[in-house]
């Protein structure tokens, strides 16, 4: 006889050499102690749980990304904690106002201060503002125009020039702007050293004396001619002193020289000497 097996297609019929197979093997393995309940099921035919291939390399991708943005968070949380101080009462190290005003409260380590168009760095009332650099020069930077302030000078560059000012009286103190302005040294300055000046009159207190001293090379000239005048000049050099002129040198007064050592006079220019050549000290006017 045949049994009926469901398909498809229909009911399909098992011969009885089927049937027998069928029963020997479901009997084999029943009364077998070791494998009692137990029914082989082929690899193959099991379902697939998991993720493989292309969705398991995505998988590990996101969790590795995630691990990444886990540690950040950790070192910007340690960071808050460690640096900013903010804790459950606020922040110890700063504090933010409504008109844009950040207040440190504690002394802050930073690098470059980049400040905002038109803002204020400044101290506490009463209070100073001190700024220190570990082993090297403050510099404050605008432009092309700089302050460093290191520790045994303070230079300032500029293109445009430089001008010291009271920021409550308005008074100018120090301007390079000689138009407007009339260079004083300050009592305190006694020697002024610079590579290159340029103005109309250098002159000196009634009561002190006036010396330009160069290491090397001094050089003195201008454009319509120099005039030098005092009470005594001297000139005093480790080698040769030199006199250029276009037309003619003037030597006004009582001056010292010796004869043997005169150079010989350019063409087309004239040496002229006034009366009085073999005083020492008088006055003496000089024009180049």
């Amino acid at each position: 006889m045949a049994s009926e097996q469901e398909s498809s297609n229909g009911p399909v019929k098992k011969s009885m050499r089927e049937k027998a197979i069928d029963r020997r093997t479901a009997n084999k393995e029943h009364n077998s102690n070791f494998k009692a309940g137990y029914v082989p099921i082929e690899e193959e035919r099991l379902h697939k749980t998991g993720l493989r291939g292309r969705k398991g390399n995505i998988a590990v991708c996101v969790i590795v990304l995630l691990f990444l943005l886990a540690l950040i968070n950790l070192i910007i949380t340690l960071v808050i904690w460690t640096v900013i101080r903010i804790g459950p009462s606020g922040c110890d190290s700063m504090e933010f106002h409504e008109s844009g005003l950040l207040r440190f409260k504690q002394k802050a380590d930073m690098g470059v201060v980049h400040p905002l168009h038109k803002s204020t760095v400044g101290g506490r009332k009463d209070q100073d503002l001190v700024i220190t650099g570990n082993n090297n020069p403050v510099v404050f930077q605008q432009g092309n125009t700089k302050l460093s302030v290191e520790k045994d000078k303070t230079s300032i560059t500029s293109d445009l020039g430089v001008s010291f000012t009271d920021p409550r009286t308005q008074t100018t103190f120090f301007s390079t702007d000689f138009d407007n302005h009339e260079f004083h040294l300050p009592k305190q300055v006694k020697v002024l050293n610079v590579k290159k000046a340029s103005t109309e009159r250098i002159t000196s207190n009634a009561s002190s004396d006036l010396t330009i001293k160069g290491d090397g090379k001094a050089i003195i000239r201008g454009n319509e001619g120099v005039f030098i005048m005092g009470k005594t000049v001297e000139f005093r050099m480790g080698g040769d002193i030199e006199l250029k002129a276009e037309n003619n040198i003037i030597l006004n007064g009582s001056v010292m020289f010796s004869p043997s050592r005169i150079p010989n006079t350019s063409l087309g220019s004239e040496l002229y000497f006034d009366e009085g050549l073999e005083s020492c000290r008088s006055t003496v006017q000089t024009l180049i």
